[in-house]
């Protein structure tokens, strides 16, 4: 193991040298700090070594981890101080109209729907604090859930939020109970990019708060929304799943709508596509923004608008999505 590390470390700094573009750079970090990466492989198989080798081999791990990070910050630097922006101003103006993103469309949509059924459209800011992001949703310091976030920690100890749900506590604290809120926005997670993976993406946070709510209500939201977005009743599936925020929890997929649930790169050939991470409002959430669950109850949903905008526009990679191809995105001009 150690000098297929030492080889890692031969072969990384070969390779970032010729990088031209700051999206070779992001595939490069990928390639060599990502949950797939050789190095994770080693790391996680590092408990079959007798102690002595795995301190040593975790070590050389950690040491070539912190030199990858450092020379990739180095040539993010490098890049971003090399980079120009030459217009040509003889060049014909282009009076072709522009567009909305499919995510702004679809977002738009999912809105509407919501507010018709009494929900109030909120917002919150995209650098969140610790507490709004975790332990007030009931995943503190040394909860496990945490790793399931890979999150983007800022110098000042703030971080890029890593959903949109910090947006429910903050409207807790505002506005107490009963509530009915929706709130859209942008997340972040330091995540291996691939056709149904991004570091940037978008959801929707719902939540309701009343007397007497149950997993009944949860379900004629969901799919009163899927139906008018879709413009037709489409196949769900509600699986249990475990957030630290809701409890009971659950796994709303939708079936592929881009292969019919054949099974494609996007869906990862399962022909389901996770959707909507749903649930019951976990009492502690509630007590943490003095909601007393004696009395109240309620259920919280978190919409995938980046998937959900795949699967109404047959797009196939998420990639495009980001990559201002005004080519593939203005087909959805609504305006």
């Amino acid at each position: 193991m150690k000098d297929e590390l030492l080889k890692l470390k031969k072969q990384f700094i070969e390779e970032i040298v010729s990088v031209r573009n700051l999206e070779e750079l992001t595939l490069i970090k990928s390639k060599y700090l990502g949950k797939k990466s050789r190095i994770s492989e080693i790391m996680s198989s590092m408990k079959k070594l007798p102690i002595e080798e795995k301190r040593e081999v975790g070590a050389l791990c950690n040491k070539l981890k912190n030199e990858i990070t450092q020379k990739v910050k180095e040539k993010n630097e490098e890049l971003i101080s090399k980079s120009t922006f030459d217009f040509d101003l003889t060049m014909p103006i282009n009076k072709n109209r522009g567009s909305l993103s499919p995510i702004t469309i679809v977002g738009k949509e999912v809105c509407d729907v919501l507010q018709k059924l009494g929900f109030t459209i909120v917002s919150g800011p995209e650098i969140e604090d610790e507490y709004h992001n975790f332990d007030a949703l009931n995943i503190p310091s040394t909860h496990p859930a945490r790793d399931m976030q890979d999150t983007y920690w800022t110098n000042s100890g703030k971080l890029l939020r890593t959903h949109t749900s910090p947006c429910q506590v903050r409207a807790m604290e505002k506005y107490g109970a009963p509530l009915r809120i929706a709130a859209p926005g942008r997340c972040f997670r330091n995540e291996d990019i691939d056709a149904c993976h991004e570091n940037t993406f978008f959801q929707l946070e719902g939540m309701v708060i009343d007397k007497n709510v149950s997993i009944s209500n949860l379900l004629y939201v969901m799919k009163g929304i899927l139906s008018e977005i879709f413009g037709k009743v489409v196949e769900v599936r509600l699986r249990p799943g475990y957030f630290p925020f809701v409890e009971p929890g659950f796994e709303l997929d939708v079936k592929c709508l881009i292969c019919n649930g054949k099974g494609c790169p996007t869906c990862k050939d399962s022909g389901w596509l996770e959707l909507c991470p749903c649930g019951m409002v976990h009492p502690k959430v509630l007590k943490m923004s003095n909601i007393d669950p004696n009395i109240y109850s309620g259920f919280a949903f978190g919409i995938g608008l980046t998937r959900l905008a795949m699967m109404k526009y047959h797009i196939n990679d998420i990639r495009i999505l980001n990559s201002c191809d005004l080519e593939e995105l203005s087909q959805f001009d609504i305006m």
